[in-house]
């Protein structure tokens, strides 16, 4: 487990959303003569709270990351607007207050991790003191032991330990809002909880925290929030409960009964031969000891939800998408 780790006196709260965008699309043009269009995003408006934990989801080449960089400054929007913290995207004073791990990463290879650390803290205009104090913080955070990054050069460092530090180096300068560009893509199952874990603490610290995904079992557990893109476009977005559904409710299959008798517990049924399916609000217990009584045996009772995995493969089939497009 990762500790939480303070590295500075609390903030005054954001007013207003730490993100937006309106109608914001881009296009690059492309061929011999440039004279082909690709539209990587499609006209998107989203909103995201101080504080909360945002997801972007989506299948390779859906236009998560030219997203995340058209927020960050890095390339401009070919249509639409958006602000972050406030400020118009590119502002340069608002980069001071953002913190960012791109996907591929470079990294100096015969640094070690405490002077890349140390190099970076430099950008931002941190104090010596100021960044030695950070340093020693973010290793307590990410869970890098001192006499490891200040020996070891980052080419002798694993994918997992590489993150870390790259973690490391996008919260140093103690940002409001974080943005991650697929944190977990090619990390073992271990990885992916140490990163998972360093994520849960900065949400503790009240952190706002945009990342892209497409390991969909971490977002259900990580997010306040998901949107969804595929081929550019918004499929969706909103919180778990609003894009899922609430996990009151079940779904019922039962085999036998009457559907009068069924009726009074079950709602939306349906028969194939002498197997009903239906829906059931309530406690599974009352339901369970009525069988009996009502001349039925329970094949199976589920959470009406489905896993956010389900959920997102049915939006891209019902497009005609598939992941590898």
């Amino acid at each position: 487990m990762v500790v939480s780790t303070p590295i500075a006196e609390a903030k005054e709260p954001i007013q207003g959303h730490v993100v937006e965008t309106w109608e914001i699309s881009k296009t690059y043009r492309t061929g011999f003569w440039m004279n082909q269009k690709v539209e990587s995003l499609k006209p998107l408006s989203i909103a995201v709270q101080p504080g909360e934990t945002f997801g972007l989801l989506g299948p390779n080449g859906a236009g998560k990351t030219t997203l995340l960089k058209i927020l960050l400054g890095v390339i401009r929007a070919s249509g639409g607007r958006g602000t972050l913290l406030g400020k118009p995207i590119g502002d340069r004073q608002t980069k001071q207050r953002v913190g960012y791990l791109p996907e591929n990463a470079y990294f100096y290879d015969f640094l070690t991790a405490w002077e890349f650390l140390d190099y970076i803290g430099s950008l931002f205009q941190i104090g010596k003191r100021e960044r030695q104090r950070r340093i020693m913080a973010m290793c307590d955070l990410v869970g890098l032991a001192q006499k490891t990054a200040k020996k070891k050069q980052l080419r002798q460092y694993s994918k997992g330990m590489l993150q870390r530090v790259g973690m490391a180096q996008a919260l140093i300068n103690d940002p409001e809002v974080v943005f991650l560009d697929e944190p977990m893509s090619g990390l073992d199952p271990l990885g992916r909880y140490q990163v998972r874990e360093i994520i849960l603490s900065l949400k503790e610290q009240g952190k706002t925290i945009f990342f892209n995904s497409h390991i969909l079992a971490d977002v259900e557990q990580i997010c306040d929030r998901i949107a969804i893109l595929a081929r550019g476009e918004l499929l969706c977005s909103g919180s778990l409960a609003e894009v899922l559904g609430t996990d009151e409710g079940y779904q019922v299959i039962l085999r036998g009964g009457q559907v009068e008798e069924l009726s009074k517990y079950l709602g939306n049924l349906s028969q194939e031969q002498d197997v009903w399916h239906g829906d059931y609000q309530g406690d599974p217990q009352t339901l369970v000891d009525a069988l009996p009584s009502l001349g039925a045996s329970l094949i199976s009772l589920n959470l009406a939800r489905p896993s956010l995995e389900d959920y997102f493969i049915r939006q891209l089939r019902e497009r005609g998408i598939t992941t590898s497009q």
